[in-house]
Parts: structure tokens; sequence; C-alpha cells
């Protein structure tokens, strides 16, 4: 049965997020909820499964072995966080699941610092159970490392770097070890670290993240939308001292992140994650912002994460090729390539509470429409408020 066994077992910059809200927000709280945007069919009794999955959370514990590790690697850190982290249980409580039907419904409320961690382990466990019971068969495990060998044999002649971002839609956990296993043996020095902090420790590789649309979404509860991308880099920053230098664009589209990401963030923050939109015109805006900036953009990194494939990641290496920085951060295509089709869901922050304030909605304005998130009102009100073309 679909069931997690470490408490690291989730995106690193969950934890780098958790650690900054700790610090500069430790009153707020939030509420998430669950998007099928693939529109699956969830099986009779998905539910009750999905709930005693959850419920077994309550029991993982951060090890001593595992915080000597995360510790050493996150110097940056306060020992404090992992002092705190080592006393932090997952509350069942905080999540309501329900099922009508074949539709299922996954609501999270609770602190802000508390909650964060939530998303991402749900969601693998979401896609571990739905296909656990569906017993539709996988292909073997021998073809599971074979296929991602073939993938890096491909990706070594790109010269490029690739981290496993692949967590929260893997197949199950043993596909997801497999492919690390994978990864890690393949001869050569295109992989360069997981998302996935438990796989790291592992498989002696780099974590890898800085922080997630939740960070700036809860900014704009707080401070408005034309502050949210300013306020939420300049705190990130003020937290973490120049480490974790990738900055998430698109919470309110490309357009409007570069406008307010000015020539201190340019210069202070190593590059930008794309996660939606077309990634060659993204990749324009970006050096094209830099030179405005009078920064040469071979300097700065673009990573690119959004649904890539060897056909998408070869497009974008020969634009980018000489003109800017770019890494690679592989999800479902490595931890979800098993001969069945791929789940589509997602688990946003949909309200924050700032300390002294009231319930706020919060929005997703990405730079593919279809997936905004939120209430549709408040998508029209933030558009409005932030210039944005009818079309964006």
């Amino acid at each position: 049965m679909a069931k997690l066994t470490s408490i690291l077992d989730n995106d690193f910059y969950k934890f780098t997020m958790q650690y900054a809200v700790v610090k500069l927000f430790p009153k707020a709280k939030a509420r998430y909820q669950f998007i099928n945007r693939g529109k699956h069919q969830f099986p009779e009794g998905f539910a009750e499964r999905f709930r005693e999955a959850v419920n077994n959370m309550a029991n993982l514990k951060l090890s001593k072995a595992e915080k000597i590790y995360f510790s050493k690697t996150c110097p940056y850190i306060d020992p404090t966080y992992f002092d705190f982290l080592q006393g932090y249980q997952y509350d069942p409580e905080e999540v309501k699941i329900a099922q009508h039907g074949s539709e299922l419904s996954v609501k999270i409320e609770g602190y802000w610092y508390r909650t964060i961690l939530w998303e991402v382990p749900l969601m693998a466990l979401i896609c571990e159970l739905f296909y656990e019971m569906q017993d539709e068969k996988r292909v073997s495990d021998v073809e599971v490392k074979h296929i991602v060998n073939q993938k890096m044999n491909k990706y070594d002649k790109l010269q490029i770097t690739i981290a496993d971002f692949g967590t929260r839609r893997r197949h199950s956990y043993a596909v997801h070890d497999l492919v690390l296993d994978a990864l890690k043996d393949h001869a050569s020095n295109t992989f360069i670290g997981t998302s996935n902090v438990h796989f790291a420790m592992k498989y002696q590789t780099k974590p890898i993240g800085t922080h997630a649309h939740e960070w700036f979404m809860f900014h704009a509860a707080k401070y408005g939308y034309k502050m949210a991308n300013l306020l939420g880099l300049e705190n990130w920053s003020n937290v973490y001292r120049g480490d974790l230098g990738i900055a998430l664009s698109d919470t309110y589209t490309t357009e409007v992140f570069f406008k307010q990401f000015d020539k201190k963030l340019s210069k202070l923050f190593d590059g930008v994650r794309h996660d939606s939109g077309d990634p060659i015109e993204f990749a324009q805006k970006t050096m094209a912002h830099y030179e405005s900036k009078g920064i040469n953009p071979l300097n700065k990194t673009i990573i690119f994460s959004d649904g890539l494939d060897y056909d998408k990641v070869e497009k974008i290496v020969n634009f980018c090729q000489d003109k800017i920085g770019y890494s690679f951060g592989i999800g479902t295509d490595f931890t979800n390539d098993v001969g069945l089709k791929r789940m589509n869901i997602v688990l946003k922050m949909t309200e924050a509470l700032p300390e002294d304030a009231e319930w706020t909605p919060v929005i997703k304005l990405s730079d593919e429409p279809n997936k905004h998130t939120g209430d549709a009102d408040e998508i029209l009100v933030a558009k409005r408020f932030l210039n944005i073309i009818p079309h964006a």
C-alpha cells in the first residue's frame, strides 16, 4: 500500500520556504485545495485508502542521521530550524478528504509554517494510490532503468545539466527510487541533483530548489499584487543572503515579473526559473531584461522546468546556446514514464490569512491561461490591477 517512509520525501523548496515562513510569518495561516486538471476518475473507496495513508504521515519523524545530513548540506539555514523540524509532526486533522462518486476533494487549512509541507507528499500519495487501485501493470524495473539511460544518453550529447523534479506526480516511490538509482549510476556529468531531499540523501547528490508560487501568492495577500514579486524576492534575499538565488518568474506572468525585477534583484539573483508559457519567448524576454539592466545574460541562468521532454530540451538548447546560461528540471518524464497515462493534478494555495488581517483569496496568473488557478473573479481583479492585456 502507498505509504511514505521519510519526512524528507518532499521537495527541497518546501523546506526552504518553511524556514523563511517560520522566520518572517509565523502567525500566518493558509488554505490549499486539490485540482484535478486531468479529470481523472477516482475508484470507489479511494478516499478511505487515501485517508489511511495521510493518517500514517503523523508517524514520520526526522531521524538523527537525516538531521545531520540536512544541516551539513544547508549551512545557510540556522540550526534552530533543524531542531524545529526534528520536533515537527504532520497533523492529519489539517487535511479534509471527501469523495463523491469518482470525484476527489482534498482541502488543507492551518498555520502556513505547518501546512506548507503537505502539498508534494499528498500529490505523490494520490498518484501512487491511484495507480495501485487501478491495478494496471507498469513496465518492469529493468525497463524503467533502461528508459532513463536511453534518455540520458541523448541528453549527454547536448552537454547540459539536469536535475530530477519528479516527486509530485511520480508513478510511485518504487519507480522514483529506480529512476534516481539509474541517474546516479549513469556515467556522465549531466545529472546534478534532485528536488527530493530524501533521495538526495540516499544517493548522495545535491538537493535542488529555491521557492514556489505560493511564496509570491502569500505576498500578494499581505502586500498587494503590485508589490508581491518585489517584496517576495526582497524577503527571500533577506533570509538567504545570496544563497538559493533562482527567482520564480511566472506567478503573475513574466511581463509583470520583469517590471518588478529591478537592477538590484537582477544582479543579486543568479537567474530565473521558467515554469509556463513558450520557453523560447521566455528566454528572449529574459535576455532582453538582463541586457536592459547592463547585465551580460551569459552570467545568468534560466532553469527550465515546464513539462520537459527531450524534444523540448533540444529546442531550448539550440536557441539558448552561447546566449544565456541554462539548466533543466525534468519531472514526470523521468518518474512517470512507465507505459501508463500520466496524472495531471495540482494542489494549490487558495487563501491566505496574514497576521492581523483576514482570509484573502490568492491566485496564480500563469503565462499559459489554462494554468491560472484561483477564484475567477479574483483573477479578473488581479489582471485589471496589474494592467495585463485581456488575452494574457
